[in-house]
């Protein structure tokens, strides 16, 4: 059970001293802290699936094509990868300490570890951008746009197939990263008006599972398409 349970079953929430984060069809904090989680984990569960499906299909698509797939993947710059996955993996911990502090009232530290956790997202991007400059400029692009040069198999849709996974794939998940910038920054202007304590705390939590998601699937991202044997 949650460390930010509060009873407020007196009065259902709208007594003097009632939270005002308090809904009134919950029985106390802790069981409104728990739904809430429950439907983040529901919410979770289909990101899950969405890319899970996306996984699937690159493995069909590279049996089809396995040369094309491992020569394609040739084309893509690993040290980059390997910086961005450390930077998700720091900002995972920023983002527990971040919660942490927020659980313990300590409202400025958890502000700062919300800020170097927005600052990690960004070097994502950054580093993103310099990867699809790269590959714009080369002519490495998904389907009829492919025009890459000195292809080990002319004319193989293979090439094209590998490069619109990843662009759908690694868009997809970049996509999925200013949505984290933008919930971070929302639970970093609440921080600083103080409205989170041990007593609630429920929205960083949550902002901090979906963090923990997004970080997970690059993970996952990484190996498939950067380190492909």
């Amino acid at each position: 059970m949650s460390t930010s349970s509060v009873d407020l079953h007196e009065g259902h929430g709208h007594g003097e001293h009632a939270d005002p984060h308090f809904q009134h069809h919950f029985t106390t904090m802790e069981q409104q802290f728990d739904t809430s989680k429950l439907g983040m984990w529901l919410f979770l569960a289909t990101e899950i699936l969405l890319f899970g499906g996306l996984f699937v299909g690159f493995g069909l698509m590279q049996a089809r094509y396995p040369r094309e797939f491992v020569e394609a993947h040739e084309h893509l710059t690993r040290w980059q990868g390997a910086l961005n996955t450390i930077v998700l993996l720091f900002s995972s911990w920023t983002m527990v300490m971040a919660v942490d502090a927020a659980k313990k009232n300590k409202r400025q530290t958890s502000a700062r570890f919300l800020i170097v956790t927005i600052i990690c997202a960004f070097i994502f991007l950054v580093v993103k951008y310099f990867e699809y400059s790269h590959k714009f400029e080369e002519g490495w692009l998904p389907g009829k746009f492919y025009h890459g040069e000195g292809d080990a198999i002319p004319g193989s849709h293979g090439y094209a197939t590998f490069f619109a996974f990843y662009f759908m794939m690694t868009g997809l998940h970049g996509i999925h990263i200013v949505a984290g910038i933008v919930l971070l920054s929302w639970i970093l202007m609440r921080t600083r008006r103080k409205e989170f304590s041990s007593a609630y705390y429920t929205p960083v939590d949550l902002v901090g599972l979906y963090w923990h998601i997004v970080d997970m699937i690059w993970i996952y991202l990484f190996p498939l398409y950067y380190l492909i044997q």
